[in-house]
């Protein structure tokens, strides 16, 4: 009888180690939230989930270091299947610590060489989220189904991006898509120089604006991939080239305006 009672206990705890957003249980159907990401995109989950997408939910905070470890993967499942705009949805909830700064640097740190998925700090909501979900460790990566019924609290441990397709559930096979962020198409409003252009790989790319402004710079591949991101102040920045050869695509988003431009690396 004593066996069998430790033999109970044993299989129980974890269940209980890893029951991680500890308000629902799986099968519960979770509250409604809008959120706004640090690009200030808002984000509401009976919006997402009417369209037919999987939420994939990614709780974390900057100082956290399993969530450091394996913030990069999480992107590498955004990217694979088509930066939202596929079957599957993603969105990183900070439990509250952090301002957008800290998350932005977050992303730039740890993010890997994926495109990010959009991430919420304290100044977007992710507080109330973190609060609402009971979450009590981190990382925790939920999974969410159209129904707004939560059917997995805790995608734990990870081994790589095939953990998280591991809890797709029975019949769901959503298939790898290409990102499409570059939007090149969309009119400059901002007149932008690069030199040289073609630039040799290990050198400095000079990008020149025709205005002052404060704002964000994306450096992408041919498939959409962010490779090099960050801030900047004034109408001119140099970007270290550390590329293999091929063309790319640098993207400006300022307060007075954006631009698209490619160039070469040698």
């Amino acid at each position: 009888m004593k066996n069998l009672l430790l033999t109970i206990v044993l299989l129980s705890l974890p269940i209980f180690a890893h029951a991680q957003a500890t308000n629902y249980n799986v099968g519960d159907t979770v509250d409604d939230f809008t959120v706004t990401d640090t690009d200030g995109v808002e984000h509401n989950l009976y919006s997402i989930t009417a369209s037919g997408k999987y939420v994939f939910l990614d709780f974390f905070f900057v100082e956290c270091g399993p969530c450091q470890t394996w913030q990069a993967t999480y992107n590498e499942l955004y990217d694979r299947y088509g930066c939202n705009e596929g079957q599957i949805y993603c969105l990183s909830i900070n439990n509250g610590f952090d301002n957008d700064e800290q998350v932005i640097q977050y992303e730039e740190t740890y993010g890997g060489p994926f495109n990010h998925a959009p991430a919420v700090s304290n100044e977007g909501g992710g507080e109330a989220v973190d609060n609402n979900f009971g979450v009590n460790a981190y990382p925790t990566f939920c999974l969410i189904n159209p129904e707004n019924v939560i059917i997995n609290i805790d995608i734990w441990p990870l081994t790589g991006v095939e953990t998280f397709e591991a809890a797709f559930p029975a019949g769901f096979d959503p298939e790898p898509m290409e990102c499409n962020v570059l939007n090149v198409g969309t009119p400059n409003t901002l007149e932008l120089a690069l030199y040289p252009n073609p630039v040799q790989s290990q050198n400095t790319l000079h990008v020149q604006l025709s205005q002052g402004q404060t704002g964000r710079f994306t450096v992408y591949s041919t498939i959409g991939r962010v490779l090099l991101t960050g801030a900047f102040d004034g109408n001119s920045l140099d970007l270290p080239i550390h590329l293999a050869s091929g063309t790319y695509f640098l993207s400006i988003e300022g307060d007075k305006g954006s631009a698209n431009m490619n160039f070469v690396v040698r």
